[in-house]
């Protein structure tokens, strides 16, 4: 029998349109002769099933079934697409595992802590992850521009601490640029971190579970043509992603070491994609990713492509991973 499978797509968050593009292509790709497939839209005011022809079946979120022509479906995994929150920072994760459902993306803690920029480089520090250096705010803080640069140096980024796609972040190269740049970081999140600029080449490192083993995929270099990898960059042409990356022979071997590590440490499951900026031969975590980007131009599938797995192995072994535990 065909397994129930819901893709999960939207969010509440400035990544939703994101998401809902990462979910159709998932959709698109997953194998419907082994699988029924179906696109759930969660947003703040709705949960709902879409079909073909898109109508709309709200969601039961007693046991997250739905009632279709009078056919009640329950689904035997979900499919996280969600960039952003409810998706990325634990709360789906929670839910999921209280109604008994597996799902592709990590648990509810790995969610959470990878999510929260601050409290994830807390925890990998102790470890010998290098990382920038970093100031912290909070919403309603005294803004202590001199402290600030006296610690991080100039040019530095202003991040919302918890936020994707680039959205709340700025690069401040003089100081009278602080003011305006929290306050964009605080349209996104209550919370702020402020790091030093790292001067080198960056990469993005993707790391799954394919088929029970922690695989890391080809890695790509990131080449914006803007000031940093910004929304644009990322999503409107204005970068050049080049896999494999064009870096040393040891450059690749620290990288890849170090990002199967933080899999490991993490204890994470399904899907990460991790940001690194290197200093000479050294790689500096700059964040991870859980729910990555997943339509045919994201950095992910790119990679995926080139290490030989094809969307629909891809999108299918993150099912059946899920299908295993349950």
């Amino acid at each position: 029998m065909k397994k129930n499978i819901a893709i999960i797509m939207g969010g509440y968050s400035s990544e939703y349109a994101i998401s809902l593009k990462t979910g159709s292509v998932v959709y698109k790709h997953l194998n419907n002769t082994i699988y029924n497939v179906y696109k759930v839209h969660i947003f703040k005011d709705k949960w709902v099933c879409v079909t073909t022809d898109e109508k709309e079946f709200p969601i039961d979120r007693n046991d997250f079934s739905v009632v279709i022509d009078d056919i009640k479906i329950t689904f035997d995994c979900v499919f996280n697409a969600i960039h952003g929150t409810p998706g990325e920072d634990g709360y789906i994760q929670g839910y999921l595992e209280l109604v008994g459902i597996p799902h592709t993306s990590c648990g509810m803690y790995q969610a959470a802590l990878t999510f929260n920029k601050r409290d994830l480089l807390s925890t990998l520090k102790p470890y010998g992850i290098k990382c920038a250096t970093s100031y912290y705010l909070n919403a309603g803080d005294t803004i202590d521009e001199q402290a600030i640069v006296a610690k991080v140096g100039l040019p530095c980024f202003v991040k919302a601490n918890k936020a994707g796609s680039s959205f709340g972040i700025s690069k401040v190269h003089k100081i009278e640029e602080l003011q305006n740049a929290v306050a964009i970081a605080l349209k996104e999140d209550d919370e702020i971190i402020i790091e030093s600029f790292l001067d080198g080449v960056e990469v993005s490192v993707g790391v799954i579970n394919y088929k029970g083993a922690i695989t890391v995929l080809p890695i790509t270099e990131i080449v914006s043509e803007n000031d940093f990898f910004d929304y644009e960059a990322k999503y409107l042409g204005k970068s050049q992603e080049i896999t494999p990356a064009r870096i040393s022979p040891e450059m690749e071997a620290n990288v890849r070491k170090l990002a199967k590590e933080i899999y490991q440490i993490l204890k994470m499951e399904g899907f990460s994609r991790s940001e690194f900026i290197f200093k000479g031969t050294e790689p500096y975590l700059i964040e991870v990713n859980t729910v990555p980007g997943m339509t045919e131009e994201s950095i992910l599938p790119q990679q995926a492509t080139i290490a030989g797995i094809s969307l629909p192995d891809l999108f299918g072994n993150a099912v059946e991973l899920a299908l295993s535990k349950k």
